[in-house]
């Protein structure tokens, strides 16, 4: 079992910056790959990054490529996601989520999440 906690969410600018932070407690977290996904009402699950257990490789929804970056301090069990040049396109819902798949943008494969955090973007 992995239990996920996010935080950083809040009401930023548009071209602000912002930096999710998700913690993780349970099982060995440097074995376990990361996401993060967003979503707003009415509105499907929507792949934002992940990462392996490593840290080594990540992948990103096309929406945010260029403007967010996710990363993971295995000594911390905490996954980040910083966030930059937001517009409010991003506001969102932003769930953490952990897998043992390699297939880190289907959200269906990830079993375990977190209660999600709110971003609000202001134009």
């Amino acid at each position: 079992q992995v239990q996920l906690v996010e935080s950083g969410g809040g009401l930023v600018q548009a071209g602000d910056s912002l930096r999710l932070s998700c913690a993780a407690s349970g099982r060995a977290f440097s074995s376990i790959n990361m996401g993060w996904f967003r979503q707003t009402t009415g509105r499907e699950r929507e792949f934002v990054a992940g990462i392996n257990s490593s840290g080594a490789r990540s992948d990103y929804g096309d929406s945010v490529k260029g403007r967010f970056t996710i990363s993971r301090d295995n000594a911390k069990n905490t996954v980040y996601l910083q966030m930059t040049s937001v517009s409010p396109e991003d506001t969102a819902t932003y769930y953490c989520a952990a897998t043992y798949h390699s297939r880190m943008g289907d959200h269906s494969i990830y079993p375990y999440w977190g209660q999600g955090t709110q971003v609000t973007v202001s134009s």
